[in-house]
């Protein structure tokens, strides 16, 4: 989308081949080798930098959230920090941050969140660091001097290449009836789909707008409306149904809180002020669009 919008492109990446097909300049570097960063980061030159990194692999563990993210929580952190301060030594104007919105949110009160709405007092033991790190980012990017700081909370992804997507990990538990609702499946969740949050992202960038900013679509849902919605669209069977006490055992505290305690967000925000709007307004059609066929 950038490079088709006349932006020159640096991409920091594991694979070379896969930036250049997408017409980027490709840079493979450790992000946490400050000095290899800044070197990057002076000879790119650039008038803004993304934060995109994350490194997740391997089966999705709710049950022992922290370790699952560690790495990524490294990245969010000691690599946020690394990033961010070589791109104000080259003099970059304007910085764009990955965030998170979900299961961050306070789980008290109404069910869906603004930015101006706490972030979880009390998270979950097994949420803990993930949750520090999201907070390191909402409070370095923003207040840096010498810099335009933006954070995009992107909701729960979907679509090409995600988990919930065309033969990804969640889509396939789904289809096997392997992902049941727990309890009376009131954790609310928000979900955007990744071409919009990439949507957003270029908006961002071209932007003078600082500060935090929900990037979810229109509809905020529980757990017990979507999850059977999904299974629909799959022509799987409706999901299993178990009981907290039971599911507390398999998917741990955090696992239960995601599904029947965490709220939603909303978009108002970036629509008001970014003036970005989904192109998949609900996750009903978005999801009924990504599995169709």
């Amino acid at each position: 989308m950038l490079v088709a919008r006349g932006h020159e492109v640096f991409a920091t990446t594991r694979d070379a081949a896969k930036a250049e097909r997408l017409g980027a300049t490709a840079v493979v570097l450790d992000p946490l080798d400050r000095d290899a960063v800044r070197a990057a980061v002076r000879d790119a030159a650039p008038d803004v930098v993304v934060h995109q990194l994350t490194a997740l692999s391997g089966t999705f563990d709710l049950k022992h959230f922290d370790r699952f993210f560690q790495q990524t929580n490294v990245l969010r952190t000691r690599g946020l920090d690394i990033l961010l301060d070589a791109a104000v030594a080259a003099g970059a104007r304007r910085f764009v941050a990955q965030g998170y919105t979900g299961w961050s949110n306070a789980r008290t009160g109404g069910p869906v969140k603004t930015e101006a709405d706490p972030l979880d007092p009390t998270p979950t033991r097994a949420s803990r660091e993930s949750l520090a790190a999201i907070r390191h980012i909402e409070a370095t990017v923003p207040h840096t001097p010498g810099i335009e700081g933006i954070v995009l909370r992107y909701g729960s992804f979907y679509g090409p290449d995600n988990t919930l997507g065309k033969g990804g990990e969640m889509a396939e538990m789904i289809a096997k009836r392997r992902l049941p609702v727990v309890g009376a499946g009131t954790g609310v969740w928000s979900f955007i789909h990744i071409d919009d949050a990439a949507r957003a992202t270029v908006l961002a960038i071209e932007s003078d707008r600082t500060g935090v900013y929900n990037i979810v679509d229109d509809e905020p849902v529980p757990v017990r409306e979507w999850l059977p919605y999904v299974a629909n669209v799959l022509g799987a069977r409706a999901p299993m149904r178990v009981p907290v006490w039971l599911a507390k055992m398999l998917i741990g505290e955090h696992g239960v809180s995601m599904m029947t305690k965490v709220r939603g967000s909303s978009n108002a925000k970036a629509s008001r002020e970014l003036g970005w709007k989904p192109s998949y307004p609900t996750w009903r059609d978005g999801f009924r669009r990504e599995f169709a066929g």
